[in-house]
């Protein structure tokens, strides 16, 4: 295993920051950490990554014990901290140089990593003169210097604009063909491009962790969005499995349903049946977003 985490825990006076937590990732997956803010996302990253300790259980990255063998952990992690903290005042390849010492790594690995996170352009600036989007490339960039096998990442895109977003997700998405990559974020989009997997932690505790497209394709509830070419009373839409016939114009209707059989043939059969003719029929089954509100919901 990638990561190896049993039975977590940690306490910030009588807060409560990860209670017992336990899940495994194994080598090259992807996987998406979410959570609301306080939830302890950025606490586990950090007992990942040898910064603080856990007050109970264990962890393992690439089988080293994270509170007994830190400097092979941290030889072995590359990491990105949300606020990605960065010396301003140098210049990219003088930054890059110095974590190269720091590692003990050759010289000409700054040029790979360069061309890897895509730096050429503005390698030869101050950190300072760089856009957000470029100085995430040169957190990541840093990360990546000593080859990790693995790459932990919180809040990679916090702050990016669109155009930029896209580009370091693509890039991320490009380095986890040959690492594995555990990611924390609260753009669900994100997920849904990168991921492979995705853990949810609320209130210190994992609520589900599943291979992201059986957890959207696994929803019992189901939303079929209809149009019909007459007016029609909501009424009269009866179907088995129907829990709610939302009228949104004359001629259009949100159908949700709980099961997990495919209702657009049935939809279509009672058009047929009642001399229909449907306009439109669209499926819009659960995204991640609303899948996430539901485990993480107050209660």
């Amino acid at each position: 295993m990638s990561i190896e985490v049993k039975n977590i825990s940690k306490n910030y006076g009588a807060q409560k920051a990860l209670n017992s937590i336990s899940f495994s990732i194994k080598k090259g997956e992807i996987v998406g950490f979410l959570g609301p803010n306080g939830a302890g996302k950025s606490t586990l990253m950090k007992i990942l990554t040898t910064y603080i300790t856990a007050d109970e259980g264990e962890a393992f990255v690439n089988e080293y014990n994270v509170a007994t063998a830190q400097k092979k952990v941290q030889k072995s992690v590359g990491y990105l901290a949300e606020h990605n903290p960065l010396y301003l005042d140098l210049y990219v390849r003088e930054y890059l140089s110095f974590n190269a010492d720091v590692y003990k790594v050759v010289k000409n690995r700054i040029e790979e990593v360069i061309e890897l996170t895509g730096l050429s352009p503005e390698a030869n600036k101050k950190i300072t003169e760089l856009s957000k989007g470029y100085r995430q490339r040169v957190g990541l960039a840093a990360a990546l210097l000593h080859d990790p096998e693995v790459l932990i990442l919180d809040e990679p895109t916090t702050g990016l604009d669109p155009n930029q977003l896209v580009e370091i997700r693509d890039l991320i998405k490009n380095i986890g063909k040959n690492k594995t990559v555990f990611l924390s974020t609260h753009i669900m989009q994100e997920v849904e491009a990168i991921c492979d997997r995705v853990i949810i932690i609320n209130k210190g505790e994992i609520v589900e962790d599943k291979n992201l497209k059986s957890l959207v394709q696994e929803q019992v509830e189901q939303v079929i969005e209809v149009e019909f070419d007459v007016e029609l009373d909501a009424n009269l839409i009866k179907f088995e499995n129907l829990i709610l016939a939302n009228k949104t114009s004359p001629t259009t209707f949100t159908l949700t349903f709980e099961t997990t059989e495919d209702m657009r043939s049935r939809v279509f059969d009672f058009a047929q049946n009642n001399n229909l003719k449907i306009l439109q029929l669209n499926l819009k089954n659960k995204n991640l977003e609303e899948i996430f509100r539901e485990k993480t919901a107050k209660k």
